[in-house]
């Protein structure tokens, strides 16, 4: 079998008997070089949530916090550097539970550390598109929604790009190219200087995108983990940015520098949204494990499980004034509740939930997004059957049933003046509706067509 190791071109030398070897001269590049063979062979072990041997390779601070008896990387010195120690000789130790590396690959991450194990900038996720906005074919499925909050942009998550359309549906005023091939959430934040966007490449990186509105520029490109983020959420003083992840893991990042300043472990299973409370110190996070939580910002730690465990969940929203979330999942039904302790976490035949606020009636299908009005008087979600309620926050009556033949909707928006809501969904087209009534008002195509 040929294996091709990605980014090694300029750094290893064929010889004539097939093996690889190191130029003496070439910098090895942990990011470029080392990165991607401990992604293949390794980070399926040693990953948050699966340590064994105490040991993390998804980061290089994670790889050079060693393990449960120590260091394992001594820079400088491999043969004291207990990692190369285990990828290497006739019979190495690692990995447990596929092919040894190749000579070439346990002879690339020995150089790295020879050289000194440095860690260079995190060039491991490359543009994957030019700076020029891509052309479309087709229209791509829409992920993402979020209108301004001076009512002058409706953001839509692109392929490769956000694009700020006008919010009459007139036309699209901007096109911000960046990275991540597809982007799973957009979000304003609340003065409306900054939008931040959340998606990446599945099994590949995860990336927050934090654009100044007014400039049209990339402020920061914030990339992490190995997989997909999901479910941006800005604070309030436009600080930190917190997003939920394919790894399982909820992060917050710092706007100013990009660096992770909190990660929390305590989910099971795909984390689809994040979202920090009034005075910034709490984030509530919902999970495909059932669970909505509520997480210290500060530390990481769990405070405690908000709701009762009952359905995988998709999507939530939190309440634009109150400290209260929405969430939706697989038994289409919306809950309600307050980012507070529900009082102690549930022991055996326990139901307590001293959290819960309502439940709205059940749709006949999984709720895939969820929207909250400006004013929160009212909440908007959209399903894999392609139909849109809206109901009344405070006791849950139906204000509108919008149903469609046109596909899965998978996002949901309301206007700055929640007079209308928006919709995204499988057939790549933007629906405008009255958020009184449910009357269908505008339809257009989300991304230009060549």
């Amino acid at each position: 079998m040929i294996r091709l190791l990605c980014g090694i071109v300029g750094v290893l030398m064929f010889q004539p008997n097939g093996t690889h070897a190191i130029a003496d001269d070439a910098q090895v590049s942990f990011h470029r070089d080392v990165m991607p063979i401990l992604r293949i062979h390794c980070v399926a072990c040693h990953k948050p949530g699966k340590l064994k041997g105490g040991l993390d390779l998804t980061t290089a601070a994670a790889l050079f916090a060693g393990s449960d008896t120590g260091e394992v990387i001594k820079p400088g010195y491999p043969e004291a550097s207990r990692l190369i120690e285990t990828i290497h000789g006739d019979e190495p130790e690692m990995p447990q539970e596929s092919e040894p590396l190749l000579a070439a690959e346990v002879e690339l991450i020995r150089r790295w550390v020879v050289q000194g194990a440095k860690v260079d900038e995190p060039i491991s996720n490359p543009l994957r598109q030019s700076r020029k906005p891509p052309v479309y074919k087709s229209l791509p499925a829409v992920h993402a929604l979020a209108f301004s909050p001076d009512g002058s942009w409706l953001a839509v998550g692109g392929h490769y790009e956000i694009l700020l359309h006008h919010t009459d549906g007139s036309a699209i005023a901007s096109r911000l190219p960046g990275d991540s091939p597809r982007l799973e959430s957009v979000a304003f934040s609340n003065d409306g200087t900054l939008l931040v966007a959340s998606g990446g490449a599945a099994s590949e990186f995860g990336e927050v995108q934090v654009w100044d509105v007014a400039k049209r520029e990339l402020v920061r490109s914030i990339k992490g983990s190995n997989d997909t983020f999901y479910g941006v959420s800005i604070s309030r003083d436009n600080r930190q940015v917190a997003v939920g992840c394919a790894d399982k893991l909820v992060r917050v990042f710092n706007v100013a520098d990009g660096n992770e300043v909190m990660r929390c472990d305590n989910h099971l299973d795909w984390v689809f949204g994040a979202a920090f409370s009034n005075d910034g110190t709490r984030l509530a996070t919902v999970s495909r494990d059932k669970a909505t939580k509520l997480i210290d910002v500060s530390t990481g730690h769990l405070i405690d499980d908000i709701n009762r465990t009952r359905d995988p969940l998709i999507c939530f929203a939190r309440h634009p004034i109150d400290d209260l979330v929405a969430t939706g999942g697989t038994e289409g039904k919306i809950r309600m509740f307050r980012m507070q302790p529900r009082g102690g976490r549930l022991a055996e035949g326990d139901n307590k939930e001293e959290s819960f606020v309502r439940e709205f009636e059940h749709m006949a299908s999984p709720i895939q997004a969820i929207a909250l009005s400006p004013d929160g008087t009212a909440v908007a979600c959209g399903a894999a059957n392609g139909e849109v309620r809206i109901f009344k926050t405070e006791n849950g009556q139906r204000i509108a049933q919008i149903k469609s033949e046109q596909g899965p909707v998978f996002a949901i928006a309301f206007s700055s003046d929640g007079e209308r809501i928006a919709t995204g969904g499988y057939d790549g087209r933007i629906r405008f509706y009255k958020a009184a009534n449910g009357e269908a008002i505008q339809d257009f195509a989300s991304v230009p067509i060549l």
